[in-house]
């Protein structure tokens, strides 16, 4: 089944070295090197870098998505040194990003969901593997901040809450990830399927492209059977590919776009940094009273 609402590609249209994207790097390179300043003329200790860790993907749809997600990183926090090292698949590699990083201090926050082997395993065996001092954050999800961008997501796909009983009783939400082996992967995705329904006001399933149960496919099979035949399909994806593609395929209504760069996504990704240094936390806390 095909979705009838297309998914629009949140991915940015223009090309990463266009005039617009060079502005933007200069002027938040130039609002760093400003906030490093104090006012009696000193230089600020520069704070802990901020490592995003992707995944990685065969489509470059992801990389031009997250990228664009950094720079609204950026854009939030003008003097903090943003980097981006990934897993597999795309260049740079976190064990590049590291090294080029030296012996400083730095926060590694997985741009990914839920825990699993990457954020177990993969990440701190990278950063140990180095000369980098690290702090680790845990996996953005569960987190309101998700459930709000979902929320938003399937609003631009064309979904508005049922307002009368009969129609919110054959509604429901199936919420695609990507799936892991890891229970606890499992568990933190049925939190903000949890979070989601706590927003739409009807059922959210979570299903999964691969590994874990249920598939996609079977979770709408479940809710057809149950009388749920205005089924939509929230895509619990950081940014475009092959996973996010073949669950909206499956989609019998509508299905939103990946998170890509919500601006909810970016304020997360601060939020875990800040949490993973405390340090950092209170000092912006003194600033902002």
């Amino acid at each position: 089944m095909t979705a009838s609402n297309p998914v629009h590609d949140q991915s940015p249209t223009a090309p990463l070295d266009s005039t617009a994207h060079l502005m933007n790097r200069i002027s938040s390179q130039l609002a760093r090197q400003l906030s490093l300043v104090g006012p009696d003329g000193r230089r600020r200790p520069e704070p802990p870098a901020l490592v995003v860790v992707a995944h990685g993907s065969r489509d470059p749809r992801a990389l031009e998505t997250v990228t664009a997600l950094l720079d609204e990183v950026r854009a939030l926090r003008p003097g903090l040194p943003v980097h981006l090292g990934h897993i597999e698949l795309n260049e740079p590699l976190l064990a590049d990003t590291l090294a080029a990083l030296g012996d400083r201090e730095a926060v590694l926050v997985p741009l990914l969901l839920g825990r699993g082997y990457h954020i177990k395993r993969d990440i701190p065996e990278t950063a140990a593997a180095s000369r980098v001092r690290a702090r680790f954050a845990g996996a953005l999800g569960p987190h309101p901040l998700l459930a709000e961008a979902l929320h938003a997501r399937l609003t631009e796909a064309g979904w508005h809450t049922p307002e009368d009983e009969a129609t919110r009783r054959g509604t429901a939400v199936v919420l695609a990830a990507a799936g892991s082996r890891d229970p606890e992967s499992k568990l933190d995705t049925s939190r903000t399927a949890r979070l989601l329904a706590a927003r739409l006001g009807v059922p959210v399933v979570p299903a999964y492209a691969t590994t874990a149960s249920p598939s996609v496919p079977d979770a709408l099979a479940a809710l057809t059977a149950r009388g749920r035949t205005r089924v939509a399909v929230a895509s619990y994806f950081t940014a475009p590919g092959r996973f996010a593609t073949q669950c909206a395929e499956d989609a019998p209504w509508i299905a939103s776009a990946p998170l890509g760069t919500h601006p909810a996504m970016a304020r997360l990704l601060l939020h875990r940094y800040d949490h993973a240094t405390p340090s950092t936390a209170a000092t912006r806390e003194l600033a902002t009273a």
